[in-house]
């Protein structure tokens, strides 16, 4: 509604005596409304207003001689104080001394906010302040109804505002399925209904496998499309008792009623090949896509009690089912194995948490012997971690589970920060002394490991080249560029790298001629049957020759017994490292060297040819 000041309002005189209207005007001028309309009969008025038609607010007030010539004045009253259904315009009526004025019409004129009744105005006096009065309170009238409407408008957005929160609380505003929260009560009275009545029940856990694919080459417009085609499909593949939820980017649950374990997998490899025979359309684009579904059923001797269990069963379900090729139904099995070490996983997590937290990690030593002389040449540096009872527990218990986990980084930080330091705290008789670090296979992917070694190698002067960072020929090859790059830069810090595990992959011999590493470690399946194992000699004499062309040195591990040491040495290994020569210790060995002649000279224990890994 426009704004108006008081005097710009609009003011219509009906009078059909010249002089009093006149003298009306000359009053209303001065007491500032210059705004005057005037008709002197019932036919003029009817002219005047049409124009104020939709625009009514803008007429102040309403001057009406009550002798009116052949006029109805209590109808006209009426008519003019609700125009177009405009609430009351303040109506002044000018009567004569001798006037008879009509209840009815007093009524009326006070239902429409009539001001007063005048005897024959003669001055402003009179009649200004009644004028400003009318107008004033008409003003007060409209901001009050305007705000009252805006009062209406604001609670009915703000219903609406709030229907469609209270809508989206349980649904999924892309596809109108349901949302976890949503799923999530339907389950709960589904477990109910199962524990109390023996009703079975079916959770699918359908994941869409190229959906990654789609959203990130044709933009997230088409991402969403899919989505909700997919939604239609299952819709359509499903009766209406099902329970279709969307409860992650690319992931839909769906719950049904009354199904036992047959009937369930039959409709989930039915939503399968639905899935797989579709095709989605992206411009001149063509993607068939498929779904890897799990099973989790919900039976009265599974005594489920809560939502999370029955999905986070369907959710390990359809993981399996990815890891076994994807497109693919997968039923959820308890005694999986994939289960059991998520459990344990689950398990260990907090404990390695708390070794870092509370520097709860010991470093072990293992001495390398160079073959040629017996001479130490460097210690591998090796992980410990301290259990609640003291016991010092192996890297095989807790290493795979960090790198599961996303724990490794900060172990990776933790050997290199505190190696560094324990080098650099030997005396320094000691000062000659190199050391092996095992880094784990995520240590090179990222951008943390190489300040840490900067900031290292310079707060404690220690020399670079007493560092020879290890990795494995599987972290190697598995992201060769990045990794080869990330080596190149440690390496021009002085720091050289040797290659675990050589000969265990696939990719040795292609990659290993373009990969920047001083010394290349054979793998320990090599060398622990080597003494009676032709093929393993023939193996091993390969991947010397191979190391020492490329200008490599060659290092065997796990050597364990004395005819082991004597093949090697007739094969020409460079370094030897196993149980016969030092075992780790949390303590570096006395004399920095091993008489390989005097543990040659041994006689041969037949028993100890086949030996375990050490």
């Amino acid at each position: 509604m426009k704004e108006f000041n008081q005097k710009e309002r609009v003011i219509l005189i009906i009078e059909h005596d010249e002089s009093r209207l006149s003298t009306l005007q000359n009053i209303l001028s001065i007491g500032g409304y210059r705004k005057l309309i005037c008709a002197s009969n019932q036919e003029q008025v009817f002219e005047l207003i049409r124009p104020f038609q939709g625009r009514v607010d803008e007429i102040g007030m309403i001057i009406l001689d009550h002798d009116l010539p052949q006029c109805d004045t209590l109808k006209l009253s009426e008519m003019l104080t609700t125009l177009d259904g405009h609430d009351a315009i303040p109506l002044i009526l000018l009567a004569n001394p001798s006037s008879i004025i009509d209840d009815d019409l007093m009524a009326k004129c006070h239902q429409a906010n009539a001001a007063t009744i005048i005897h024959c105005p003669t001055d402003g006096a009179q009649l200004i302040p009644l004028v400003d009065l009318a107008i004033a309170l008409k003003d007060e009238r409209e901001e009050r109804m305007l705000n009252e409407e805006k009062l209406v408008r604001e609670l009915s957005e703000r219903r609406i505002m709030e229907a469609r929160l209270q809508y989206l609380v349980a649904h999924d505003e892309l596809t109108g399925l349901s949302n976890r929260s949503g799923l999530e009560k339907a389950l709960d009275f589904a477990i109910i209904r199962c524990n109390n009545f023996k009703q079975h029940g079916a959770l699918l856990d359908i994941d869409l496998d190229q959906f990654k694919v789609i959203n990130d080459v044709e933009g997230h417009e088409a991402g969403d499309r899919l989505l909700i085609e997919v939604a239609t499909l299952i819709r359509a593949t499903l009766d209406s008792e099902a329970f279709i939820a969307r409860v992650g980017s690319n992931l839909f649950q769906v719950f049904i009623s009354k199904a036992v374990k047959r009937t369930a997998l039959e409709i989930a490899e039915k939503i399968r090949l639905t899935i797989d025979e579709f095709d989605f359309k992206s411009g001149a684009n063509t993607y068939n896509i498929s779904a890897s579904i799990g099973v989790a059923m919900l039976e009265p001797l599974e005594f489920i009690k809560r939502p999370s269990e029955l999905m986070s069963r369907a959710n390990h379900a359809c993981y399996s089912a990815k890891t076994l090729g994807r497109n693919r139904v997968s039923l959820f099995e308890r005694d999986n194995d994939e289960l059991i070490t998520l459990r344990d996983d689950a398990n260990w997590v907090p404990k390695i948490r708390h070794a870092l937290s509370e520097d709860l990690f010991k470093l072990v030593f293992q001495p390398v012997v160079q073959l040629s002389n017996g001479e130490v040449s460097h210690y591998e540096t090796l992980l410990r971690m301290i259990d609640e009872s003291g016991e010092l527990l192996s890297p095989v218990q807790f290493i795979p589970v960090a790198e599961r986990m996303g724990l490794i980084h900060h172990i990776d930080l933790w050997v290199v920060s505190h190696a560094i330091d324990y080098i650099a705290s030997l005396p320094k008789t000691q000062e000659n002394i190199c050391f092996t670090i095992n880094l784990s296979s995520h240590a090179l992917q990222g951008d943390y490991l190489l300040p840490i070694v900067k900031k290292k190698l310079e707060s404690t002067w220690i020399s670079p080249s007493r560092l020879t960072f290890e990795i494995t020929e599987t972290a190697a090859v598995s992201n060769f560029n990045k990794t080869r790059e990330m080596v190149s830069k440690i390496r021009a810090l002085g720091c050289r790298f040797a290659l675990d595990d050589f000969g265990a992959g696939f990719s040795s011999f292609n990659y290993i001629k373009n990969f920047p590493v001083d010394y290349l470690k054979i793998d320990g399946q090599f060398i622990n049957n080597l003494a009676v194992d032709e093929a393993d000699q023939v193996l091993v004499k390969s991947m010397i020759e191979v190391a020492h062309s490329l200008g490599k040195k060659a290092i065997a591990e796990y050597v364990s017994n004395v005819e082991i040491l004597r093949v090697l040495k007739a094969l020409g290994v460079d370094y030897v490292q196993g149980y016969l020569l030092g075992k780790p210790s949390l303590d570096l060995l006395e004399n920095q060297h091993v008489s390989i002649d005097e543990l040659l000279a041994k006689p041969l224990d037949i028993e100890k040819l086949i030996t375990p890994s050490v």
